[in-house]
């Protein structure tokens, strides 16, 4: 009977250590902007969910984020430091702050301040309502290009007609997953990782809560357009097979196109006591399938590279530090 009791005990004791809520951040050069983020989190949490901690993923920064986040671990035991061995990109920081995280809801959140902490409360409130999946979508997004902004949607709306699964226009990692989603998030196991494909791939009960973005509050964006290209590309060879179908339906095109010269040429040797002549249609011609098959290759190309990376298992980030095992007694 008393170990019994004592189990139930421990349980009781292990259940109540688990707090309500993790909200994982991912990390890189953002000094600047750090003292203010880590404020305007407390105050958010402070009365929608006091019992949470704060998962922040230093993604190989150079700057004094390292120094800024271990201070503010060490004043604060909620807060948790993952620190990679160096930069491994900011999707593989939201899966190792996911991964880490021991909430009973997962809110993922940059660091930049555009995503702002006080959307927090209505991502919550709407988990409590019984949603598994809280999206928070972009209604505006000030501070940004035009042509940045043109490519972003034009994105975001092309791969939700050709995903095979139901993407959210406007949706960036800034959601809440109730543990079920987040331990089910945890076992799929690709390294070219596009999270916000991957959770609106598993289902579950999901709802929207849209926003307005704020402007970067300080430093400089961590997405240039050469990271963004990347992502996309993640994006469109994880969830859509359509790019490898174009190049099928190119090949039948060019394929008919031939047939109808070689229609047009016979003809003229029939009909017209010679074949039409012209150095200008062969060389066009020989240019137009040169650039079919170049096109083709890099298509195949970009989805064999991504097979390379899954094949090859290694491990999509490396920890460095944890501020966790740091505090932990020694055996």
């Amino acid at each position: 009977m008393a170990s019994n009791e004592l189990g139930s005990a421990n349980a009781n004791a292990a259940a109540a250590a688990v707090p309500e809520l993790s909200v994982v951040v991912p990390i890189f050069n953002e000094g600047a902007v750090l003292p203010e983020l880590l404020q305007r989190l407390a105050a958010a949490l402070a009365t929608t969910a006091p019992d949470y901690e704060l998962v922040l993923v230093d993604d190989g920064s150079v700057d004094e984020s390292p120094a800024i986040l271990l201070g503010a671990a060490e004043r604060d035991s909620r807060l948790r430091v993952l620190r990679f061995s160096r930069n491994f990109g900011h999707q593989a920081a939201v899966t190792a702050g996911i991964e880490h995280a021991r909430g009973r809801a997962v809110v993922v959140i940059d660091a930049d301040l555009q995503d702002p902490p006080e959307v927090i409360p209505e991502l919550v409130a709407a988990w409590r309502q019984g949603y598994e999946v809280v999206s928070a979508v972009r209604t505006e997004r000030p501070g940004e290009s035009a042509l940045r902004l043109l490519l972003i949607r034009t994105f975001y709306r092309v791969l939700k007609r050709i995903a095979s699964v139901d993407m959210t226009p406007d949706a960036g990692d800034f959601r809440l997953l109730d543990r079920r989603v987040a331990d089910a998030l945890n076992r799929l196991p690709e390294r070219n990782r596009y999270v916000r494909g991957l959770v609106r791939w598993l289902g579950f009960r999901h709802v929207e809560v849209r926003y307005k973005r704020a402007e970067r509050f300080a430093g400089e964006t961590k997405y240039p357009y050469a990271k963004l290209v990347r992502l996309a590309l993640d994006g469109v060879t994880a969830f859509s097979n359509l790019p490898l179908q174009l190049v099928t339906w190119m090949g039948f095109a060019v394929f008919g196109l031939s047939l109808l010269l070689v229609v047009y040429g016979l003809l003229g040797r029939l009909f017209g006591g010679q074949t039409p002549a012209g150095w200008t249609s062969v060389f066009v011609a020989v240019a137009f399938l040169s650039g079919v098959q170049l096109v083709a290759l890099g298509i195949l190309g970009a989805y064999v590279s991504r097979i390379f990376e899954e094949v090859k298992g290694r491990p999509l980030y490396v920890i460095a530090f944890d501020s966790a095992r740091a505090r932990a007694p020694r055996p």
